[in-house]
């Protein structure tokens, strides 16, 4: 079945987050990092922690074959529109939503993972007072991060004069790392707790973002 961008271009596997293609392995257990969110999702779930699902991603088909007539088979279809972040819900009167990527390089997250509508939405979200997020998973390390939103979109903005990647010592520094448990699998409310915790603005519905969605110049930092 083949696949479209709203472009038109044709959708590969390899383009499409090829980073989570390889299984991952969990508590000694292989298991794709989406898996492995998805599963968290469902304790805090039955836990009456949080909820939060993974968003729906809206196809358009243009071509079914019918090899019978009680099983019909989609042969051709259209993403309707650029994907915004993979989950978002609610924790603790708290909106959230955040991105969950994965790479197999030891040193760095490249920032080309991610996409400029992504971090547009991204944007958004911190403007409104809402809790956003990404989830990296170095998987040759086995390490998962919680890295918020405004150092993503500082280390984004700077790119062009700049290194295109994070380092994992500025991850290390700057994000909270996630301990692998097995219920829930990845505790990122752990993390984001934490973050709670250490960040006031972000309890008074407030963000580091000005109106435009930039981040502040260094000057009002000096």
């Amino acid at each position: 079945m083949n696949f479209h961008y709203p472009n038109g271009k044709v959708y590969h596997k390899t383009e499409w987050k090829s980073a989570k293609k390889s299984p991952l392995t969990f508590a000694n257990r292989g298991m794709r990092f989406e898996e492995a969110i998805n599963e968290s999702n469902k304790y805090y779930l039955n836990k009456q922690i949080a909820v939060i699902h993974k968003k729906p991603t809206p196809i358009q088909i243009v071509k079914v074959d019918y090899p019978k007539r009680s099983a019909a088979t989609i042969k051709e279809a259209y993403f309707k529109e650029a994907s915004t972040t993979d989950y978002n819900g609610v924790y603790q009167g708290y909106y959230l939503d955040f991105e969950a990527k994965a790479t197999q390089n030891k040193t760095s997250f490249p920032l080309k993972n991610f996409h400029s509508h992504q971090i547009e939405h991204m944007r958004n979200c911190l403007l409104q007072g809402g809790i956003c997020f990404v989830l990296l998973y170095f998987s040759a390390l086995k390490r998962c991060f919680f890295l918020d939103a405004k150092t993503l979109i500082e280390k984004w903005d700077s790119q062009e004069q700049q290194r295109k990647s994070i380092t994992l010592n500025e991850i290390e520094a700057k994000g909270i790392e996630i301990t692998m448990k097995i219920a829930p699998r990845i505790d990122y409310l752990a993390a984001v707790k934490q973050f709670l915790d250490n960040k006031g603005e972000h309890r008074n519905g407030k963000s580091n973002l000005d109106k435009k969605g930039q981040t502040p110049s260094k000057k009002n930092d000096e």
